[in-house]
């Protein structure tokens, strides 16, 4: 009989004062430490022991960390900030209207209440609903390290399932979200199991329209669809220079399901979860189109 533990096994617990302090402790400690940030995604596995490290380096006191601040052309939100933060945020509503709609499918108000930006995109769920909208966006991701400070794209941070190229010594210091002009149209879609679990998919999508009321940028991430954020260059470039009537949307939609490697499980088959993106992405394009031309914030 396989006896499974649902106590975590000895850990030192450190809590750094600051980002200096923080960062020399990951220096020193990092081959074997985990950062806590909210724990949401933490706690469950070392109570579990899948993750045993020999150090927690809790990351709450680091003010360096909180807060949401605007610049020129992006919102650079603290690893630390919690989800409700953003959710209530004015500043995001106005100016990444898009990621006000998406984070409100994260888990529920506990977890909201607790869970951190950071810590959601470190622990790189392909189904999560923040790195497939930070890759739609063509975000940042701002990592530092004792010795240095530097970004990264969704597409050099993801590695594959639960896996990110940050380094022990490293942190996320925040994550750049871009500005959406006041003609973007955008959509968020997800279907889940039940309310609050984790997507089956998910669909992020930003429309841009010319005078003439043809695509002329378009930004598509789908989430649950492989082991890291998709991004369906194809079907960006299918609808680039079209009036995207219905069904243009309709063949967009549908062009590269076949590129998609879902995982199937009992929840739903690999063909399943590739049927409900094209699904998915028609309703969130014909969305996005529709605030575009409407010039709609909400």
């Amino acid at each position: 009989m396989e006896v499974i533990s649902m106590k975590p096994p000895k850990f030192s617990y450190l809590r750094p004062n600051d980002l200096a302090e923080a960062l020399d402790l990951l220096a020193e400690y990092g081959e074997d430490a985990k950062i806590m940030s909210g724990g949401q995604s933490l706690i469950p596995l070392l109570n579990m022991r899948l993750s045993t490290p020999r150090y927690i380096i809790d990351i709450g006191r680091v003010k360096e960390l909180h807060g949401i601040k605007e610049e020129e052309d992006a919102i650079v939100i603290g690893g630390m900030t919690r989800h409700v933060d953003v959710e209530k945020s004015e500043l995001i509503k106005e100016k990444c209207p898009l990621l006000t709609e998406g984070i409100r499918w994260v888990g529920h108000t506990q977890i909201r209440s607790r869970g951190t930006i950071g810590g959601s995109i470190a622990h790189a769920d392909p189904s999560a609903e923040l790195p497939c909208i930070l890759t739609a966006l063509r975000g940042e991701i701002v990592v530092a390290s004792k010795e240095d400070e530097f970004t990264l794209t969704p597409e050099e941070f993801f590695l594959s399932y639960l896996l990110t190229s940050l380094e022990p010594d490293q942190l996320i210091k925040g994550i750049r979200f871009p500005k959406l002009n006041k003609n973007s149209g955008y959509a968020f879609e997800e279907v889940a199991r039940r309310h609050g679990d984790f997507a089956l998919v998910e669909v992020a999508a930003v429309i841009n329209l010319d005078k003439d009321g043809k695509v002329a940028e378009a930004q598509i991430a789908l989430g649950g669809a492989n082991a890291v954020p998709f991004v369906p260059l194809e079907t960006e470039e299918f609808l680039i220079g079209k009036e995207p009537n219905e069904t243009i949307l309709k063949e967009a939609a549908t062009l590269q399901l076949e590129d998609l490697d879902p995982e199937g499980d009992i929840h739903g088959s690999k063909e399943y979860r590739r049927y409900l993106t094209g699904v998915l992405l028609q309703r969130a394009l014909h969305t996005a189109v529709k605030r575009a031309r409407e010039g709609v914030v909400v």
